[in-house]
């Protein structure tokens, strides 16, 4: 016997909402790769950008770069060597953190940074940095990071940024998601 044109209207409605569930469950997982990879393309929520390589155009303006420094839930000291850096726009800058352990075992962190204010998070851009992996010091290990960065030129052009003086680059530090240490790294 064949299914009557109400029970196949009804598989078909059956079937569309099986689509539009699992839909929905793959955008929700997507969702936080997605975001973290529309902010890092522009900048948004103060995320600076990541560049492979550098093209360096410098410019006549210098601008002052402050570095800010935390740490949450980790027995780790952690500050820069130097409080600010005056760089010029469109060349790079080298910026040391100090990262010690203070307990009697090896730990894994992750830093997270941010840039304010958040325009400028835009122009700001990292070739090399300790934030884009997680780093394990061994018991009281100290390791001095290196950060080379720079101001895009655009900086200058954009109305919202122009005006600028002076941008903060600050970093936290958190516990690494759990996962088996490698051993001491001084990787950037």
């Amino acid at each position: 016997m064949a299914p009557s044109t109400d029970q196949r209207r009804r598989h078909r409605i059956a079937a569309g909402l099986v689509v539009l569930v699992c839909a929905m469950v793959g955008l929700a997982y997507a969702s936080v790769p997605l975001y973290r990879a529309f902010c890092a393309a522009t900048g948004f929520n103060g995320t600076a950008r990541r560049a492979e390589r550098a093209i360096f155009t410098p410019i006549d303006r210098r601008l002052t770069v402050r570095f800010d420094t935390n740490v949450r839930g980790l027995p780790w000291d952690f500050q820069p060597e130097q409080a600010t850096s005056t760089v010029q726009i469109g060349k790079a800058g080298l910026a040391y953190f100090k990262v010690k352990n203070r307990s009697d075992h090896a730990i894994r962190g992750r830093a997270a940074y941010n840039i304010a204010p958040e325009a400028a998070a835009a122009y700001f851009i990292k070739t090399q940095c300790f934030c884009f992996s997680d780093q394990t010091l061994a018991a009281g290990q100290e390791v001095s990071f290196p950060v080379i960065y720079y101001v895009d030129p655009k900086f200058a052009k954009d109305s919202s940024t122009s005006a600028l003086t002076e941008i903060v680059l600050s970093y936290t530090f958190y516990p690494a998601p759990d996962s088996a240490p490698t051993g001491p790294s001084t990787r950037s």
